[in-house]
């Protein structure tokens, strides 16, 4: 699987968790972060520290909802392309790059294993 495979997924991901909010204010929550946080939705795979941070700016602690809605939809999207467990323990961020190493790991033979072990037990945060 390729980067920009990846990127694609996540940006869904990201769009239906907003989408929990309704299509307003989801685009409402783009348009902040654009002219705020300067991160354009597209942007948002390369700056997800970036993005994150704008999350919790913008809604303070309730951002833990929406940050588990975006991964309940990440974890949906990877586990059809890539066999992955996930620690109760991991922060936005670190779920994200822990996907993203699941998928871009995924298709490289019997590497692939050995990641999974390195990424230990998961269980998707709920």
């Amino acid at each position: 699987m390729l980067k920009r495979d990846f990127e694609k997924i996540l940006l869904e991901a990201v769009d239906e968790g907003l989408s929990s909010l309704g299509e307003s204010s989801k685009e409402a929550i783009y348009f902040h972060l654009d002219k705020n946080f300067n991160v354009k939705k597209h942007e948002i795979p390369d700056k997800i520290e970036t993005f994150t941070g704008a999350v919790e700016n913008i809604f303070g602690l309730g951002a833990n909802f929406l940050e588990i809605a975006i991964m309940i939809q990440l974890h949906a999207k990877v586990s059809q392309r890539a066999k992955w467990h996930v620690s109760r323990d991991l922060t936005f961020t670190e779920y994200v790059t822990v996907a993203k190493q699941s998928l871009l790991h995924e298709n490289k033979p019997k590497k692939a294993n050995g990641m999974m072990a390195q990424c230990g037990e998961i269980m998707a945060k709920t």
